[in-house]
This record gives C-alpha cells, sequence and structure tokens, in this order.
C-alpha cells in the first residue's frame, strides 16, 4: 500500500513559469508509480464490492445464482489489480527469491486442486498429465507463475489442456497450456498482451532460467514454458519395455487399441496382422470421415495412417483430433517398402514404417510411439 505524502512547495518544482523544459514533468518516469496506485484502488474497491455481495447474500436479498452472478466479474476485476500489484513488484525488484529443489508436478497439481472450485463454476473442462520432475526456483514465484500462466489462456476457451514433463531437447521441464474453444471465434475483446500475459513475461525475467513461447491460432492458444535450471526428471520411455519379452511386451500392451486408416485392403490387412503378432486390438478404415465416426465410438491409443490419404485432410483430421486430447501418437505407412523411421519427440513427429516392412518393424514404431505417450 502506497504512504500518502504530504504536499509542500518542493513537491512541485517544475510548475514555476520558466521551468526547464528538460525538467518537466513525463508520465514515462512515473508510470510505475502510477501502476502501483490504480492496482492498489482496484483490489481495495473490488474487496469492498465483494464483501456487499456477500452481506447481501447472507440477509437473503440476493439468491444464490445472483451471487455467484455478481462475484466472477468482481473476481475477474481483482485478478486484474493483482496482476499490475504484481508485475509492479516483480519490476521494481520487491520481491525476495529463495531458489529451492520444486517438485513442479506437485506444484501444478496444486495450483489446479485450489482452483477446482473456479474452474466448474465458469464450466471449463480440464485435462491434465503432470510427469515428477523438479526445478531450482523460488516456490512463491514458481506458483504465482503457473497462476499466471493459467489466467492468460483462460480468456480464450473452455477446454483447458496442462502438461508437465520433461523436453526431448534441450533436457529443460516443460509447463504446456492449451486452450481451445472447440472451433468457435474467439471474441475481439480477448487480448493477448493481457495484464496476465505481461506478468508472465515479466515473471520470466525476474525469475530467470524460464523460457516462453506462445501460439495463437483460430481455434486457441497454448503456451510453452522451459525452465533451465532443471534438476532431475523421471523420463516415462522406461516405462514400457523394447526388449524381445514377449510376456513383458504383453503386459504393457494390455487395453491398447489402434485405428488403421488407408484405402489399401493389403496395407489394412498387414497392419491388422502385425499388432495382433504383439498382442494389439486393431480396427480400419478407408478415409478421414470413417475415421471420425470411429473415434466418436471408441477413441485409439495410436492412428496407423497411410501416406497415400495424407494429402487428402489429414491435417485437419488431426487438429480436430487434438481438440479431444493433448497429444496423440501418429504412424505412417509410407511407399518406400523398405524404410523404417522413428519419430522425435516435436509436436507432430511421426513414425514411418515401408509398406514392404509393415510385418517387420510396424510393432517396434508402435512400442516406441506409446512409450513416449507414458
Amino acid at each position: 500500500m502506497l504512504t500518502t505524502k504530504k504536499t509542500s512547495a518542493s513537491s512541485f518544482p517544475n510548475t514555476k513559469p520558466g521551468a526547464n523544459d528538460a525538467e518537466a514533468w513525463s508520465l514515462d518516469a512515473h508510470w510505475p508509480a502510477l501502476l502501483a496506485s490504480l492496482a492498489d484502488q482496484i483490489t481495495e474497491g473490488t474487496s469492498v464490492l465483494q464483501n456487499t455481495i456477500d452481506l447481501l447474500l447472507s440477509k437473503g436479498r440476493i439468491s444464490t445464482q445472483e451471487h455467484r452472478a455478481l462475484s466472477i466479474p468482481t473476481d475477474r476485476i481483482k485478478l486484474s489489480g493483482i496482476s499490475a500489484q504484481q508485475i509492479h513488484r516483480f519490476y521494481g525488484g520487491r520481491i525476495r527469491q529463495s531458489h529451492e529443489k520444486v517438485a513442479m508436478d506437485s506444484l501444478v497439481e496444486g495450483v489446479l486442486q485450489e482452483r477446482k472450485k473456479e474452474f466448474a463454476v465458469l464450466g471449463l473442462e480440464l485435462r491434465r498429465k503432470l510427469k515428477p520432475v523438479e526445478v531450482l526456483i523460488d516456490p512463491t514465484v514458481a506458483h504465482t507463475f503457473v497462476n499466471a500462466a493459467l489466467d492468460w489462456g483462460l480468456a480464450f476457451g473452455s477446454r483447458i489442456d496442462v502438461r508437465m514433463d520433461l523436453n526431448a531437447w534441450p533436457r529443460h521441464a516443460r509447463l504446456m497450456v492449451r486452450v481451445s474453444n472447440d472451433g468457435a471465434p474467439p471474441s475481439s475483446s480477448m487480448e493477448a498482451d493481457s495484464l496476465s500475459w505481461m506478468l508472465v513475461r515479466q515473471i520470466g525475467l525476474a525469475a530467470g532460467g524460464i523460457e516462453i513461447d506462445r501460439q495463437l491460432t483460430d481455434e486457441g492458444v497454448s503456451l510453452t514454458a522451459l525452465f533451465t535450471r532443471t534438476v532431475q526428471a523421471v523420463d516415462g520411455i522406461s516405462a514400457v519395455d523394447l526388449s524381445d519379452d514377449q510376456s513383458s511386451m504383453f503386459k504393457s500392451l494390455s487395453g491398447v487399441y489402434v485405428l488403421t486408416i488407408s484405402p489399401t485392403l493389403q496395407i489394412r490387412a498387414d497392419v491388422r496382422d502385425a499388432l495382433r503378432e504383439i498382442g494389439i486390438v486393431s480396427d480400419s478404415v478407408v478415409d478421414f470421415d470413417q475415421a471420425r465416426r470411429a473415434v466418436q465410438s471408441r477413441m485409439p491409443n495410436l492412428i496407423v495412417v497411410d501416406s497415400e490419404i495424407k494429402e487428402q485432410g489429414f491435417d485437419l483430421f488431426r487438429r480436430e483430433l487434438l481438440r479431444e486430447v493433448f497429444e496423440f501418437p501418429f504412424v505412417e505407412i509410407s511407399p518406400d517398402d523398405s524404410s523404417f523411421d522413428m519419430s522425435g519427440f516435436g509436436e507432430f513427429s511421426m513414425a514411418k514404417v515401408g509398406r514392404g516392412n509393415v510385418r517387420e518393424a510396424l510393432g517396434t514404431a508402435v512400442m516406441f510411439e506409446l512409450a513416449k505417450m507414458m
């Protein structure tokens, strides 16, 4: 809270006639104080307003639904004030940091649990995938950062995907927040460079060791933060046994379901037989329209797609699928009979198996792709 300073004649040195123009008052030099003052007024005003709303509810003057309808915009206004306060504090170096080993998966889960009721009230659909990974960071700063990342994304849609894992390269802890709007065009009132985004950026600068990237499309937004001070992580690839031990392999693949998309009967048959040999249940369709209906009936764990029809709407089909799941593995059947390429760790990377190599290599490719998802 800013204290009121008693006004004196010396408080306004440039109001005298003939004052040096170089010493004239400028907003550029005073905007941090202006930001702090506005933030304090906003948070104080909304606190008083919320108390009044709560009092009306306790006296039976408004219903629970009316109380909720009034509280939501009040909370949003208050959040703006709090964000402005935090931006000012980080900018001014007023945040003391004590870097500790923080389990980011637990911290992110804690934030999501704290906001569980809020998400329910707003009708938001939340999905998460959190892997154990530790980072050297101030716990309070990390908590504020995760909240700010969520606050920024929430304005862009109603489906939230949160992921915490280890980036393939460089080996840094990675926080990903993706918000989608189910194809509805975003509101013109949404601001990409909102107060929440400014707070995200300012924390990244002040905390150090956080690399931030974002993507905005008509279908929503995504934010990726890499923590360079990663100290420990558990890589899920080791969770699946890629050896020749058939009993271990069958246990790992229990319940796995694969969908094949190909207009060629021989390819569908070869893929089915190769998957059956490693204990995987599969179905096949001839095009993406049939694939959409199949996915609605049962969501597969992996999709095998024939390269022959990749140019016939595959990108649209994949985007539609990624609205339903945070990530999804594909294996492509390529026209090169002997090809066999494992995928990388990019979001749109795919393994490739040649048409003449399906029986020998498809099982290994599928195992590797499924292992990356664990």
